[in-house]
């Protein structure tokens, strides 16, 4: 064999990444680690990613994409399903009477997609698939989502490796039988972009046509646009701060035709969905937001403070009291209690400077590319 043919690599290794589209989360998790593979390890890898839900399981589960925004919707639906079988015993058991049902698409799931890993980035998959997996010498990694309320249902002994975002959802995990070797503190997978700090705030801002000497207010509300978002705006209107007010309405053309209705009393400026999520916190300052592990996260790296104004019972609880621990941002769960939070970082830079540094401090930018080095290594691949 030639010198050179000793340097070349390896056939691809075939990584496959289970999620689903109930949440803008797991998706968005599932793309940081695959861009994370490509930038530690330019072209060893093959990622293929797999909704098991729409793809594999039988109605009505494969429906939950599509049922996943109006239960969301309905806390007190949200809650009792979250709490009904957090725990081992329940867990166990509602794993055990669905498989039955869902066997026969795990099976299919894992014959139709050879891999040399499997990522699962969602709790319901988990239990179903290292059974279907029980004679198969194909390592398992869980990388969890959630930062800190974190459901019985993600953790199952089976898997070789679980990775989660916090301390918090470490003890978590052992709580629910993880032994302490299996479990890496890594953080959330976030997009690299996120990372990549602007080089020039004003002329981001001057090219979007914001206003360069006011502090800037964004307002989210995830990718559906979901949560009271129309409430929360209209109230930063009537309080006539002195900021910009930028609203992203995601995919939610309605509510972005009311909000163009309203008669602003501040500069503000309406968008619908965007991937330009890292510029919009990078020439921001503060961030109104529900409690989304992902936006959370993002925040974290932009080093914006956070006001909370919404959040799903049981599953984001957590996240709330992380935040407020922390003190990167507050819980404002009524419109006016938005706005007094926002009057106090507008009135006093220091205060948002501080939560601004608080938000930074907790920060994990390098997490998709420390659990893509992980993936390497469960593969035999060095960097």
């Amino acid at each position: 064999m030639s010198e050179q043919g000793l340097d070349e690599p390896g056939p691809k290794k075939r990584i496959l990444f289970l999620f689903s589209d109930t949440g803008g989360g797991h998706r968005s998790a599932t793309e940081a680690m695959i861009e994370a593979l490509e930038l530690e390890f330019p072209g060893r890898f093959e990622p293929r990613m797999v909704d098991f839900f729409r793809e594999y399981y039988p109605s009505p589960l494969r429906f939950a994409p599509e049922i996943y925004p109006p239960i969301s919707r309905v806390p007190q639906a949200w809650r009792f399903t979250f709490r009904a079988f957090d725990s081992k015993g329940r867990a166990r058991a509602v794993t055990q009477i669905s498989y039955p049902y869902v066997r026969r698409g795990a099976k299919r799931l894992v014959r139709e997609n050879p891999a040399d890993l499997i990522v699962s980035v969602h709790p319901l998959v988990n239990a179903h698939l290292v059974r279907a997996m029980r004679h198969s010498p194909i390592p398992y990694l869980t990388v969890v989502t959630d930062l800190v309320s974190t459901h019985a249902l993600w953790y199952d002994r089976r898997a070789d490796l679980v990775v989660v975002p916090t301390e918090e959802a470490r003890d978590k995990a052992v709580e629910y039988g993880i032994a302490e070797g299996n479990l890496r503190v890594i953080g959330l997978p976030v997009a690299d972009r996120f990372s990549k700090s602007l080089d020039d705030r004003k002329a981001w801002r001057e090219r979007m046509g914001w206003r360069v000497d006011l502090p800037v207010i964004l307002l989210v509300g995830g990718g559906d646009g979901m949560g009271p978002l129309k409430r929360v705006a209209k109230a930063v209107n009537e309080a006539r701060l002195k900021a910009t007010l930028v609203v992203i309405c995601g995919r939610n053309a309605e509510l972005k035709a009311d909000l163009e209705k309203v008669d602003w009393k501040l500069p503000v400026h309406l968008y619908g969905f965007t991937t330009e999520m890292p510029q919009f916190m990078a020439a921001s300052d503060m961030l109104v937001t529900k409690a989304g592990p992902g936006t959370i996260s993002e925040a974290f790296i932009s080093g914006l403070p956070l006001v909370l104004y919404a959040r799903l019972p049981g599953q984001e609880d957590g996240n709330v009291s992380y935040v407020e621990k922390l003190r990167a941002g507050v819980w404002a769960p009524r419109p006016r209690e938005v706005v007094d939070a926002l009057r106090r970082w507008v009135d006093d830079p220091a205060a948002r400077q501080r939560a601004a540094e608080a938000s930074r401090r907790a920060a994990k930018p390098d997490a998709a590319r420390q659990i893509a080095r992980l993936i390497a290594d469960q593969v035999g691949i060095e960097a």
